[in-house]
């Protein structure tokens, strides 16, 4: 089996870095037998953004190790408020987790793209923003954020689809830990092109049509996965008497 190069940043990982993958790697796989497709997608080197679905509480760990194996270093979008903690805050910097904070959502964009920049790393950020509330499981309305940091930074968006995790913890469901090794496939998609919405950052027509085409592609991945066709309309919240934010 062939196995991916190592990116330059992942072959100077921190202490910390070390010490969560020799834990959670193997803990993970424990859960899921992880298949990965589309490894030649993802960049060795340089800055990006990784804009995956949301269907299961624990999928942020299949995006973590995935990216682990893929040769680069799994950073998330963390609230400022939790640098804060006594110990997490810690680990949160050491690990370089990019902070998000109240305010100026450009500024704010254009901030983070820049940290991502000077490191030369990328961030995963989830479009739309908490778990699906399609009741078949499907990426639903996406929000700007993805969009907005790397047309702020002229970062590649890089689209993930993965399925599988709903076996062992459907949406709001318990951990199943019988039977091990849930078969879970991840796709890497190529990058979405946002060439015509460069410098056009401020606008939220541009936003709202970069996020779009996110959206599509992560759903084309997931319908690949699935062997389905997705919704012709995308789920949105509102329309439904849904919050966008916490449980259902």
């Amino acid at each position: 089996m062939s196995v991916a190069p190592i990116s330059p940043e992942r072959a100077r990982p921190g202490g910390v870095f070390r010490l969560l993958a020799a834990i959670v790697v193997p803990l993970y796989g424990w859960f899921a037998r992880l298949e990965i497709r589309g490894r030649e997608k993802m960049p060795l080197d340089g800055p990006f953004v990784l804009a995956p679905n949301h269907h299961s509480e624990i999928d942020p760990l299949t995006v973590a190790v995935a990216t682990w194996k893929l040769g680069r270093l799994p950073r998330f979008l963390a609230k400022e408020s939790l640098f804060r903690v006594p110990v997490l805050g810690a680990a949160l910097r050491a690990t370089k987790m990019v902070p998000v904070k109240r305010g100026n959502q450009g500024a704010l964009a254009l901030e983070q793209a820049r940290v991502l920049v000077e490191n030369r790393s990328g961030v995963i950020v989830y479009p739309e923003g908490t778990l699906t509330r399609d009741p078949d499981l499907w990426p639903m309305r996406g929000k700007t954020g993805a969009v907005r940091i790397a047309l702020a930074g002229g970062l590649p968006v890089i689209p993930v689809a993965h399925w599988g995790e709903q076996q062992f913890m459907p949406r709001y469901g318990r951990l199943r830990l019988w039977p091990p090794r849930r078969p879970v496939t991840l796709v890497v998609g190529d990058p979405v092109d946002l060439s015509d919405l460069r410098g056009r950052e401020h606008e939220r027509a541009a936003l709202e049509e970069g996020t779009e085409r996110v959206m599509a592609a992560i759903t084309a991945l997931l319908e690949e996965l699935r062997g389905e066709t997705a919704p012709p309309a995308r789920w949105d919240p509102t329309q439904h008497g849904q919050a966008e934010t916490g449980r259902l």
